[in-house]
């Protein structure tokens, strides 16, 4: 694996990847991570090995999705252990930029979708997917694949990208080319995240209660349960566990993430943010009518 750090080297390492390195035309897949990788990003790149000739990955902790109060300067960085991994899994080339590279002197460009990224962590985290939404139109522009793979735990996320990638005719990836990858769990249900490296033992523990209410959630509603007392419920339960607030915990519509009042016919998801200790966790579920 060759690890590039600058534009020029990496454009050149592409230029090999899709010529000299692997045939005209290899096809090349995208992994966007923030580093700290778990399970949940391998499972992303062995997604991407599966349907490309040559996998990218990325590191980059990006400082224009953080807020004033967040955690940028505690978020763990470990790019000599986070290479090791992906190289292992045979990624074929990590693009770790620093600052400077992403957002050179003078750098002015704000990418914005509204709609889909203005309630649930939009509301709570001002600017956040202002952040996101620029760096990966970057990411795009920097390393053209031909496909890009996102983990569906932050699935608001996944949303605002396939928003922007669909208003500004992206091809290369084709929005429909944005892949979404079912969220990995640990063994007692809570979604793996580099932030429950943050929770102490107790806090742990206690974590496990989000994914089982939800579950249990889920549940409810799919069986008819009204779900305006369904969430109330979930949320009491979160509280009752030990989390100290509940961000919001939405039923929503699956690609506008409009709330909803009651289960329609449409995809839906259940959205759950929750804080335990200093820990910010977030979580979703599908809900299916029967």
């Amino acid at each position: 694996m060759q690890t590039v750090k600058t534009l020029d080297m990496l454009r050149t390492a592409l230029a090999h990847l899709r010529g000299a390195g692997g045939g005209d035309g290899a096809r090349i897949a995208l992994v966007p991570t923030m580093g700290a990788l778990h399970e949940g990003h391998l499972t992303l790149v062995r997604r991407a090995r599966a349907e490309a000739d040559h996998v990218v990955a990325s590191i980059f902790v990006n400082p224009k999705q953080f807020g004033a109060n967040e955690d940028f300067g505690a978020y763990p960085r470990q790019l000599a252990e986070d290479a090791a991994m992906l190289e292992s899994e045979g990624v074929a080339l990590l693009w770790a930029p620093d600052a400077a590279a992403m957002y050179p002197s003078g750098f002015a460009t704000n990418v914005s979708v509204a709609g889909v990224s203005e309630g649930l962590c939009g509301a709570a985290r001002p600017g956040h997917f202002d952040g996101v939404a620029t760096v990966v139109l970057k990411l795009f522009n920097q390393v053209s694949p031909d496909i890009a793979f996102f983990g569906e735990k932050d699935y608001q996320q996944l949303a605002v990208i396939r928003a922007m990638a669909r208003d500004l005719d992206l091809t290369r990836p084709h929005p429909q080319a944005i892949i979404g990858v079912p969220t990995v769990r640990e063994p007692d249900g809570l979604a793996m995240s580099s932030r429950n490296r943050y929770l102490s033992p107790g806090e742990r523990a206690a974590a496990a209660a989000l994914p089982r209410a939800m579950r249990q959630a889920v549940a409810d509603m799919e069986s008819g349960t009204e779900v305006a007392g369904t969430l109330a419920g979930l949320e009491s339960e979160l509280l009752a566990a030990g989390f100290s607030s509940i961000d919001y915990a939405v039923l929503a519509d699956a690609a506008s993430l409009e709330p909803l009042a009651s289960l329609g016919k449409q995809p839906t998801r259940l959205l759950v943010a929750a804080r335990i200790g200093g820990t910010r966790l977030i979580d979703n579920m599908a809900v299916v009518p029967r």
